[in-house]
């Protein structure tokens, strides 16, 4: 069985590393955001969607641990286990032609409560990390190109984000002179006007150095402020590298230590049918996803007994699954009981009377039915193996009087009465067949009819 869980750490790992990179770009635009899991693209709806569409395998996935994606709750988080999480993203168009992304995540893990009937999937509130590490992906696929109201790309033109100072007009480049006369007159910032006069360009020039020398040392200013603030916003950086740096670590560690359960099955491939009964054409419970795990409460050569939540349980094709190799046997019993005697159980009445359910074989059928308890209330071995032995012997018993004496009854029915029974019903052809020896215990039990089947059917081969 692949280490699921691994896998995913290690992806984890591996995506916060790959964020450091790009930190220090992202920083003026993750600032400039005003909501934690929406932003406006200058892209079209178009062009993000094909974008999100490449993104699909970061939408969903495992979670190697909560710690860090949770808002803290009443319960701790040392007890969920199987953290998986699922994004819903919504694109819409904003009126300028770019685009809204809209993202939540829903978290769901299992918890494991000291009282094992209170144990299941929860529903865990996100803190917005899984949402904003979405669209920072989304970003940096899109070229950068973000803005939370006004765009995040390109140089400033107005000043800094972080300042909010204004970036004066600084001294242009002289033009191109057009002829020589022009080229010995030097334009400082705008062409003089021409007045006719000598002394009034003169004194145009003067004014004009003197007002070029203020922005100069204005823009000297700005300059300053906007390195000051590009120095802080590094720092800002170089912190959030170091903590993800060392989050990445932290992950690598929890990879190294961690022991996975070896009591689990993992699906090979999606949309594989959980079913009720481990009976090909049973009613399907759900579809489950590739790597989704299960806890083994029973198996046999062909299906697997699995927990899904609870006191919920389904069956699943054991070809379908990764079973550990703890697992080798082709079946597994829980407790694994010794081989019981028939004293554990007696008959406590028997009747002949029509058939008690809609078995087709015997649907409206004359039948006789024993109903069986066990022999003592202290009793407490009453697993699929006790029972079985017990009612093999009872119907070769039943077999053995209904062919010795005529009798309307085309089959028995074995009713276990008790707050883990069940019904077994056999037809008396089958149960000619198997006692002349053409049909082996497998195939007989492949005939009978269980209701339910999970308490019968892990030891009878189905």
């Amino acid at each position: 069985m692949r280490p699921t869980h691994r896998t995913t750490v290690s992806t984890r790992a591996s995506f916060l590393l790959c964020c450091v990179a790009f930190t220090i770009v992202l920083a003026p635009s993750i600032h400039a955001q005003s909501a934690p899991y929406e932003r406006t693209f200058v892209q079209s709806k178009t062009v993000v969607e094909r974008a999100l569409k490449d993104l699909q395998s970061a939408a969903s996935g495992r979670l190697p641990v909560l710690d860090g994606f949770t808002r803290p709750g009443d319960r701790p988080l040392d007890r969920f286990q199987r953290g998986f999480y699922q994004c819903a993203i919504q694109v819409t168009s904003t009126p300028s032609g770019g685009a809204l992304v809209r993202v939540s995540a829903k978290i769901t893990a299992w918890y494991a409560d000291p009282d094992s009937s209170k144990s299941a999937y929860q529903v865990l509130p996100s803190n917005g990390r899984l949402e904003t590490d979405l669209l920072d992906r989304l970003q940096d696929a899109l070229g950068g190109q973000a803005s939370s109201g006004t765009p995040t790309t390109g140089a400033p033109t107005t000043g800094t984000a972080a300042t909010g100072t204004a970036k004066p007009p600084v001294a242009s480049a002289p033009s191109q002179p057009k002829n020589k006369a022009a080229a010995s007159v030097p334009d400082i910032s705008a062409p003089m006007p021409n007045t006719g006069t000598s002394a009034a360009p003169m004194a145009s020039s003067k004014g004009s150095t003197t007002a070029a020398n203020s922005r100069f040392k204005l823009g000297n200013r700005v300059n300053s402020d906007i390195a000051a603030s590009l120095a802080t916003q590094k720092a800002v950086a170089d912190k959030h590298m170091e903590e993800l740096t060392k989050e990445a670590k932290g992950l690598e560690e929890i990879l190294r230590n961690q022991a996975h359960p070896k009591n689990l099955v993992a699906v090979r491939k999606s949309s594989t049918p959980v079913l009720v009964s481990p009976v090909e054409g049973a009613k399907v419970l759900f579809l489950a996803t590739a790597e989704d795990e299960f806890e083994i409460l029973d198996m046999n050569a062909n299906w697997v007994h699995v927990r899904i939540s609870g006191i919920s349980r389904g069956w699943i094709r054991r070809s379908s699954l990764e079973v550990p190799d703890t697992y080798a046997s082709d079946a597994k019993v829980e407790n694994s009981p010794a081989p019981p005697s028939t004293e554990q159980f007696q008959v406590k009445h028997e009747e002949i009377a029509s058939f008690p359910g809609t078995w087709e074989p015997l649907r409206g059928q004359t039948v006789k039915i024993l109903t069986v308890q066990r022999a003592n209330a202290g009793a407490s071995d009453t697993s699929s193996r006790a029972k079985l032995e017990f009612a093999k012997s009872l119907l070769e018993k039943e077999y053995a009087e209904l062919t010795r004496t005529p009798t309307s009854a085309v089959g028995v029915v074995l009713i276990f009465d008790s707050e883990d029974g069940g019904l077994i019903a056999a037809t008396l052809p089958s149960l000619q067949q198997w006692k002349a020896g053409t049909l082996s215990d497998q195939a007989f039990w492949r005939r009978c009819f269980f209701d339910p089947p999970e308490a019968f059917i892990s030891q009878a081969g189905r």
